[in-house]
């Protein structure tokens, strides 16, 4: 089991899932900047994130370029899965009331809710 991630961490392995390989220079300038981050801030935690084996690095004309050994939905769903191991005990419940109780949830985001219960049901019916 890997390291769980922090906040700052995911942010920055979110970005290298999706805009990947990257350098730091690359995820400092395009993303680090913005945040406000420094690059010195971003190399700390590329370098954590992959020391947890969340990201991989190989060395290209001389410069280490960064990515995610997993699609961006394969990530997500594992932080997904290690938040309701760790802090909730391993029950849906809590996440689904919250989810019930939501004012902000799009059309698109209704849709997907949807269609996943429609898939856990067919699920069912097949076990």
């Amino acid at each position: 089991m890997k390291k769980p991630v922090g906040e700052q961490e995911l942010v920055v392995l979110r970005y290298v899932a999706e805009h990947g390989p990257a350098t730091v220079g690359e995820v400092a300038e395009r993303f680090g900047e913005p945040q406000g981050l420094a690059r010195s801030t971003i190399l700390t935690v590329m370098e954590r994130l992959r020391l947890k084996g969340y990201l991989t690095r190989r060395k290209v004309e001389g410069v280490f370029q960064y990515a995610s050994p997993v699609p961006p939905g394969e990530l997500l769903r594992g932080v997904v899965d290690d938040f309701v191991q760790r802090t909730l005990a391993g029950s849906l419940s809590p996440f689904v009331t919250y989810l019930a109780e939501a004012e902000d949830v799009s059309d698109d985001e209704l849709k997907q809710l949807q269609d996943a219960v429609a898939r856990l049901r067919q699920k069912r019916r097949k076990d």
